[in-house]
């Protein structure tokens, strides 16, 4: 009887010692999400290279090596957000995340207009606003009304072979992120 009970006591304290590591190692990782990797690498409406085509290492270590991707991250409390990509690649497709990282709006160069990289991400009052009086510089721009205020914008391309490699990180060099008044 002394035996099982000894082991038990030892499975409840091994048990317990492993609870209080995890428990005091949370704050390390919850600070290596990724709107806090993001921004220690740029401010706010920036776009930011994810990959390690960009030169050094990649924010984040995960991405498929087929695509090359970009992010920045926005603030809608200061107004409605602009993304715009010009030029073509074989497939792009993005992503809107909100701070915690849950994705909430996804959609691909098929969905847009001439599968030019034109969004609008903006809250539901702002929308509001927008829909009164569209402004025509915004007439093909595809509308993502976020029930958030803090998020990121997430850009992936794809390349097929190493000759659309350039293409591809010139498309994302050149993607802007912008506060928009209007």
């Amino acid at each position: 009887m002394r035996r099982p009970l000894h082991a038990i006591l030892l499975g409840l304290l091994g048990a317990g010692i492993v609870h209080i590591v995890v428990l005091l190692l949370v704050p390390e990782f919850t600070e290596r999400d990724a709107w806090s990797r993001l921004a220690m690498a740029s401010d706010l409406y920036k776009m930011t290279r994810l990959d390690a085509e960009a030169g050094g290492a990649p924010v984040v270590k995960s991405v498929d090596p087929l695509f090359y991707a970009a992010a920045c991250r926005f603030d809608l409390a200061e107004g409605m957000v602009r993304i715009k990509a010009p030029g073509s690649v074989p497939f792009w497709s993005v992503s809107v995340y909100d701070r915690n990282g849950h994705n909430f709006y996804s959609f691909n160069d098929h969905t847009a207009t001439d599968s030019k990289l034109d969004t609008v991400v903006l809250t539901p009052a702002q929308m509001i606003d927008v829909r009164r009086e569209l402004p025509e510089d915004l007439q093909g721009a595809i509308f993502v009304e976020a029930p958030i205020e803090e998020g990121i914008f997430v850009i992936r391309a794809f390349v097929p072979d190493d000759s659309w490699k350039p293409v591809v990180s010139q498309f994302l060099e050149q993607s802007s992120c912008e506060l928009q008044d209007y």
